[in-house]
Protein backbone atom coordinates (compact mmCIF):
# COMPACT_ATOMS: atom_id res chain seq x y z
CA UNK A 1 0.00 0.00 0.00
CA UNK A 2 2.81 2.76 0.86
CA UNK A 3 3.82 2.07 -2.77
CA UNK A 4 0.38 3.40 -4.26
CA UNK A 5 -0.20 5.75 -1.95
CA UNK A 6 3.02 7.31 -2.61
CA UNK A 7 2.43 7.24 -6.13
CA UNK A 8 -1.43 8.78 -5.60
CA UNK A 9 0.44 11.58 -3.68
CA UNK A 10 2.75 12.16 -6.99
CA UNK A 11 5.30 10.18 -6.27
CA UNK A 12 7.04 8.58 -9.18
CA UNK A 13 4.90 10.13 -12.02
CA UNK A 14 7.12 8.98 -15.10
CA UNK A 15 4.89 5.40 -14.21
CA UNK A 16 1.21 5.88 -14.98
CA UNK A 17 -1.27 5.77 -12.41
CA UNK A 18 -3.38 3.47 -13.86
CA UNK A 19 -0.57 0.70 -14.69
CA UNK A 20 0.56 1.30 -11.27
CA UNK A 21 -2.88 0.60 -9.57
CA UNK A 22 -3.61 -2.44 -11.87
CA UNK A 23 0.14 -4.20 -10.89
CA UNK A 24 0.10 -3.24 -6.86
CA UNK A 25 -3.80 -3.73 -6.03
CA UNK A 26 -3.69 -7.57 -6.44
CA UNK A 27 0.12 -7.53 -4.98
CA UNK A 28 -0.98 -5.11 -1.25
CA UNK A 29 -4.30 -7.50 -1.49
CA UNK A 30 -2.15 -10.75 -1.48
CA UNK A 31 -0.09 -9.63 1.55
CA UNK A 32 -3.10 -8.59 3.57
CA UNK A 33 -4.52 -11.98 3.60
CA UNK A 34 -1.48 -12.97 4.43
CA UNK A 35 -1.17 -10.80 6.73
CA UNK A 36 -4.53 -11.87 7.99
CA UNK A 37 -3.40 -15.42 8.19
CA UNK A 38 -0.67 -15.08 9.90
CA UNK A 39 -2.42 -12.36 12.15
CA UNK A 40 -5.32 -14.83 13.32
CA UNK A 41 -2.39 -17.63 13.52
CA UNK A 42 -0.70 -15.53 16.11
CA UNK A 43 -3.76 -14.18 17.97
CA UNK A 44 -5.07 -17.70 18.35
CA UNK A 45 -2.15 -18.91 19.80
CA UNK A 46 -2.66 -15.92 22.95
CA UNK A 47 -6.11 -14.68 22.61
CA UNK A 48 -6.98 -14.08 26.52
CA UNK A 49 -4.56 -11.68 27.01
CA UNK A 50 -3.99 -9.93 23.28
CA UNK A 51 -7.92 -9.20 23.89
CA UNK A 52 -7.47 -6.71 26.39
CA UNK A 53 -4.51 -5.50 25.19
CA UNK A 54 -5.10 -1.46 24.36
CA UNK A 55 -2.83 -1.87 21.61
CA UNK A 56 -4.07 -4.69 20.14
CA UNK A 57 -7.61 -2.78 20.26
CA UNK A 58 -6.34 0.13 18.24
CA UNK A 59 -4.39 -1.88 16.02
CA UNK A 60 -7.99 -3.76 14.87
CA UNK A 61 -9.84 -0.27 14.97
CA UNK A 62 -7.37 0.86 12.96
CA UNK A 63 -7.48 -2.01 9.89
CA UNK A 64 -10.73 -1.65 10.16
CA UNK A 65 -11.04 2.13 9.36
CA UNK A 66 -7.81 1.62 6.53
CA UNK A 67 -10.02 -0.92 4.49
CA UNK A 68 -12.90 1.54 5.08
CA UNK A 69 -10.82 4.06 3.66
CA UNK A 70 -9.75 1.91 0.56
CA UNK A 71 -12.86 0.68 -0.01
CA UNK A 72 -14.50 3.95 -0.04
CA UNK A 73 -11.01 5.29 -2.46
CA UNK A 74 -11.86 2.04 -5.02
CA UNK A 75 -15.39 3.58 -4.56
CA UNK A 76 -14.71 7.18 -5.27
CA UNK A 77 -11.41 7.06 -7.37
CA UNK A 78 -10.78 3.95 -9.17
CA UNK A 79 -12.76 5.30 -12.97
CA UNK A 80 -10.87 8.40 -13.19
CA UNK A 81 -7.19 7.57 -12.03
CA UNK A 82 -6.45 8.21 -15.75
CA UNK A 83 -6.48 12.14 -15.05
CA UNK A 84 -4.73 12.24 -11.32
CA UNK A 85 -1.71 13.05 -13.49
CA UNK A 86 -2.92 16.41 -14.77
CA UNK A 87 -5.02 17.54 -11.95
CA UNK A 88 -5.24 14.66 -8.85
CA UNK A 89 -7.97 15.75 -6.59
CA UNK A 90 -7.67 17.26 -3.00
CA UNK A 91 -9.98 15.07 -1.57
CA UNK A 92 -8.25 12.00 -3.31
CA UNK A 93 -4.89 12.69 -2.39
CA UNK A 94 -6.26 13.48 1.36
CA UNK A 95 -7.24 9.97 1.12
CA UNK A 96 -4.16 8.60 -0.05
CA UNK A 97 -2.37 10.46 3.17
CA UNK A 98 -4.98 9.09 5.09
CA UNK A 99 -4.47 5.32 3.74
CA UNK A 100 -0.89 5.69 4.29
CA UNK A 101 -1.21 7.31 7.86
CA UNK A 102 -3.45 4.76 8.82
CA UNK A 103 -1.78 1.67 7.90
CA UNK A 104 1.94 3.21 9.29
CA UNK A 105 -0.15 3.67 12.32
CA UNK A 106 -1.73 0.21 12.26
CA UNK A 107 2.26 -1.42 11.89
CA UNK A 108 3.29 1.43 15.01
CA UNK A 109 0.24 -0.52 17.21
CA UNK A 110 1.04 -3.92 16.08
CA UNK A 111 4.57 -3.02 17.40
CA UNK A 112 3.18 -1.74 20.77
CA UNK A 113 1.56 -5.05 21.95
CA UNK A 114 4.57 -6.22 23.35
CA UNK A 115 5.38 -3.08 25.29
CA UNK A 116 1.70 -2.61 27.10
Amino acid sequence: MLLLDLRLLGFGRRLPLPEVSRLLTPLAIAGLALQACSGFALFSADAVPLSSNAAFRLKLLLIVAALANAVLFRVLWSRSLAGWDRAPPLAGRMQATASLLLWLGVAAAGRLIAYT
